[in-house]
Formats: structure tokens, C-alpha cells, sequence
């Protein structure tokens, strides 16, 4: 993380922290997510005036509906009524435990559900995660909060996907044919609820089993793997694979629905982030829930055609610090996010991570 001397993001963590998780009924408050991008990346200046602008899409924590126990987490998982009770309860569990035991325990129980809430709430836990790794022998209060939050919004907004089919996968096994062979539903009206109940079947990938998924859906193929000597470490590699895939169609097809196909990388790439704070054995079924995740969002927001290639903005002789200059410009949310994620994939040469990220900018208006 860019050094944050002034304080700045334990600043606007604790300005949020008194806001709920939603607005206007369940929109999803992108702030945490997005102050955290800004200070990462040298926009840290910004921030303040960021959230000043953002301020109308901000509301107040709702009222505790019930206390969450040991007792009675399970009926109270996936019950939006509880979205002030759940960070309530992680904040207990933090104050008690250190925060990747407690992300140990929640993280599997949490997965099955990575669709809830459009996948902004295991989004939220990526950039949450990311600055507590950034200095694992100090953390600071509003960081460990945010987790809770970022956890307890989740736990809220909990949401399987419905019972699906397996198609066979691509001949490739690439993550970019699977995504290309995601089908659209035929029917891509109303809200992302709407539409993801209308999911019937998805492609099998990756195209080798993982040992030891038990969470994400949809599970992969039972072929044999050519060396299956450290699934772990493979299944982080496909892991990159495919946030890096979702990235570079994000570029192609981000028109679509330019807002909500951002999640389609985005969200794999939360899960990417969080890996090393968990166990080795919860990679592989991190990485199927990753992957139901992006599938799902193609699935119910991708346009049938890809965008000519001479309408794809040009990255050329643009480095990737000023592309991130222009998504703070910007001011948007979702750019912000996208820009940050591409920013990841694109560590190495990478112009169409780049391409996309400038597409982000250009397509979303930051006026919604």
C-alpha cells in the first residue's frame, strides 16, 4: 500500500463507520471500497473530498433487529433485517480472537453465498483483508472494524446461487473460453435478484479438480489432474487466470451493463486477495465460489456481441499510475474499483487490463 503517513484511510474509515452497508433499500455503499483504492494508489488527498461528494448515498446504521449468538447465527444468516446485528456480532468476535482465526471460521460458511448482495459484500472483505495484510504485526481499530462490517454485511446479505447444471467446459480450459462460453439467460430484465434466479447452468471449470472443495458452486470436473502435487498453489494460479480473463473482457463486453459487469472481475479478485490470510485447504473452494461468481454476473449481464476491436480505447504510452489518476478524476465508484483491479492484473505489460480500465471510465456516468 502507498504509505499512508497522514492517517487518512483510518480517518475515512471511522467517518463511514456510522453508515449502513446500503441505501435507497439495498444499494450497496461502495465507499469503504473505494476511499481504500484511492489511498492505495497515491489518491489519498482525494479522499475527504471524495466522501464529501458521496455523502448523499450515505445512511444511517438501521436499527438492531435481534442479537446474534453462537446459537442462532444460522437462522440469522441471509436475513437483511439483521444488516446492524451482523457487524455487531463480528465486532465481538474480533475484540475476542485474532481476525484471521475469526476470517478462518466465517470464510467457508460465507462462501456458498458469494453472490449476495451483487458480490459487493466479499468485495468489501477483499479490501478489508488487503490493508490488514499490508502490516500483519499492526493493526489499527478502524481496519479490524472494517472487517466486521465488511463480514457482518455478508453474513446480511448471504445468497446462494439456485441449483445449476454442468455444461462441459472449453477444449482450452483457459478461464477466457469458460467465460466466453457462460450463456447469457435469455431474459436480462429487472435487478440482479431477479436475474440471478434465472441462472440454469454453467460451464465446468477449471477443467481439473481441487482436493477438498466443499463450498463453491458450481463444482468443477472429476477428470484427473496432470499434477495435483500442491492444489493450493494451483488453484491460486487459475485464480489469477480468471480475474485476469474477467478483466480483459470486461474491455470487450463492459458495455453490456457497464456498472455491474465491473463485478465480474472485481469479485474474483477479492477472493484473490484474500488468499493468503486463509488456510491452504480453503484455496480450491475459494476459487470454485470465484468462479460462480464471475460466471454469474456474464451470465446475467453480458451483451450476445463483443465491441469492435477499433473501438477499444487505447492505452498505448499511458502508464498504469495515470490511469488511475483518471478514474480518481472520474470520480465513479465502479471505475475506481475496476481501475484498481486492472491495476493488479496489470503488474507485468498489460495493455488491455488498461484498456479496460479506461473503457470503465469512459462508459460509466459518474453522475449515477
Amino acid at each position: 500500500m502507498t504509505d499512508d503517513t497522514s492517517g487518512t484511510l483510518d480517518e475515512a474509515l471511522e467517518r463511514l463507520h456510522a453508515s449502513g452497508p446500503e441505501h435507497e433499500g439495498w444499494l450497496s455503499n461502495h465507499a469503504p471500497m473505494a476511499v481504500e483504492a484511492l489511498v492505495r494508489h497515491g489518491q489519498g488527498r482525494t479522499v475527504h473530498r471524495w466522501l464529501d461528494r458521496y455523502r448523499d448515498k450515505l445512511e444511517e446504521m438501521p436499527d438492531s433487529y435481534a442479537r446474534i449468538t453462537e446459537e442462532n447465527w444460522r437462522e440469522a444468516l441471509g436475513d437483511p433485517r439483521r444488516l446492524a446485528d451482523w457487524p455487531a456480532y463480528f465486532d465481538r468476535e474480533l475484540a475476542d480472537r485474532p481476525w484471521r482465526d475469526v476470517l478462518a471460521v466465517w470464510w467457508p460458511r460465507l462462501l456458498p453465498g458469494i453472490a449476495g448482495g451483487a458480490t459487493h459484500p466479499v468485495i468489501r472483505v477483499g479490501h478489508a483483508v488487503r490493508t490488514l495484510l499490508d502490516d500483519p504485526g499492526t493493526t489499527t481499530a478502524p481496519r479490524t472494524a472494517e472487517l466486521a462490517h465488511a463480514l457482518g454485511y455478508w453474513a446480511a446479505r448471504h445468497a446462494p446461487l439456485p441449483p445449476l447444471r454442468q455444461q462441459p467446459g472449453p477444449a482450452s480450459g483457459s478461464a477466457a473460453d469458460a467465460l466466453a462460453a457462460v450463456e447469457p439467460v435469455a431474459d436480462q430484465s429487472g435487478g440482479i435478484r431477479a436475474r440471478l434466479a434465472r441462472l440454469t447452468a454453467f460451464p465446468t471449470w477449471p477443467p481439473t479438480p481441487q482436493p477438498g472443495r466443499t463450498a463453491g458452486r458450481p463444482p468443477t470436473s472429476r477428470t484427473a489432474a496432470p499434477d495435483a502435487a500442491d492444489p493450493a498453489e494451483e488453484a491460486r494460479r487459475r485464480l489469477t487466470e480468471l480475474v485476469r480473463a474477467a478483466t480483459h473482457r470486461y474491455a470487450t463486453h463492459g458495455h453490456g451493463s457497464p456498472v455491474m459487469l465491473v463485478h465480474a472481475a472485481t469479485a474474483p479478485n477479492a477472493v484473490l486477495r484474500v488468499l493468503p490470510a486463509l488456510p491452504r485447504e480453503l484455496w480450491a473452494p475459494s476459487l470454485d465460489a470465484a468462479w460462480a461468481a464471475s460466471a454469474a454476473v456474464t451470465a446475467v449481464y453480458a451483451p450476445q456481441e463483443p465491441l469492435p476491436a477499433d473501438r477499444l480505447p487505447s492505452a498505448a504510452g499511458v502508464t498504469p499510475e495515470e490511469v488511475f489518476a483518471r478514474a480518481a478524476a472520474h470520480g465513479d465508484e465502479h471505475a475506481i474499483k475496476l481501475t484498481d483491479t486492472a491495476l493488479d492484473v496489470a503488474q507485468g505489460p498489460d495493455p488491455l487490463a488498461l484498456a479496460a480500465a479506461l473503457h470503465a471510465c469512459a462508459m460509466i456516468d459518474p453522475a449515477l
